[in-house]
């Protein structure tokens, strides 16, 4: 019998791929997905409880956008050590969104987390130290992804940080042959089929929609952002960090 916990959702041929959804077969595999899928995932999850003990500040709140399950909480949760700092995390999905509170209730801590069921853009940033998008803008609506940054900039503290993880594209032909080739193969490493990586990916077609580092960093300066800096890298996923 297979472990209900290992991805196999695409496992098994499809004449017609659906769009991808965070729906709840989604959210019982989602560990095992997002680890054999997304390179350098274990280092930008362990570096975001990092970044929230350097900038989270007293008295504020520190936003997980697009939470999933709520890896990114946990580690901000275990990293600020400032008084009356509240974590707030939102997701769209409801199936993420009641497990991840589950996974936060299981959690001893005095860092007090407020899990929401809504659409980032419908979230308003009040007081906010640190940021986390961590694989989350690439499913917003491109035309949309200015007006978001500008309210997340304008609802931070000074001196307050926003991290940024995102797949990416690259506008030279070979470097992008060359970082997408090398995160299949990152796929295959991890015990992906070539009928899961493909039916994955085309799942993805139309709603994982990347831009180029170029775009990150002059959207981030755009909007207002300082000292915008890539500080992480593994094939074509990036994190990206910028301060008000």
């Amino acid at each position: 019998m297979s472990d209900p916990h290992i991805d196999s959702i695409y496992s098994q041929y499809r004449e017609r791929v659906p769009d991808f959804v965070f729906d709840e077969n989604v959210v019982s595999v989602f560990d095992d997905m997002i680890r054999r899928s997304v390179p350098g995932y274990a280092t930008v999850i362990a570096m975001t409880k990092v970044f929230a003990q350097h900038y989270s500040q007293p008295n504020s709140n520190c936003y997980d956008l697009g939470s999933s399950l709520g890896a990114s909480t946990v580690a901000m949760r275990r990293g600020i050590d400032k008084p009356n700092c509240k974590i707030i995390s939102v997701d769209n999905s409801e199936a993420m969104v009641s497990r991840c509170r589950e996974i936060v209730a299981s959690e001893v801590s005095d860092v007090a987390v407020d899990v929401v069921l809504a659409d980032i853009g419908d979230i308003e940033i009040q007081r906010a130290s640190v940021v986390v998008m961590n694989y989350t803008l690439q499913f917003f609506k491109p035309e949309n992804r200015d007006s978001l940054l500008k309210r997340i900039y304008d609802g931070m503290l000074d001196g307050g940080a926003i991290l940024l993880s995102e797949k990416v594209e690259f506008s030279d032909t070979k470097e992008q042959d060359f970082q997408l080739n090398m995160h299949l193969d990152f796929k295959r490493l991890n015990g992906y089929s070539e009928t899961e990586v493909a039916q994955k990916r085309k799942s993805l077609d139309n709603v994982l929609i990347s831009d180029s580092i170029k775009t990150h960093f002059e959207r981030l300066e755009s909007v207002g952002f300082k000292n915008v800096y890539l500080w992480f890298q593994c094939f074509n996923f990036v994190s990206i960090v910028a301060f008000k």
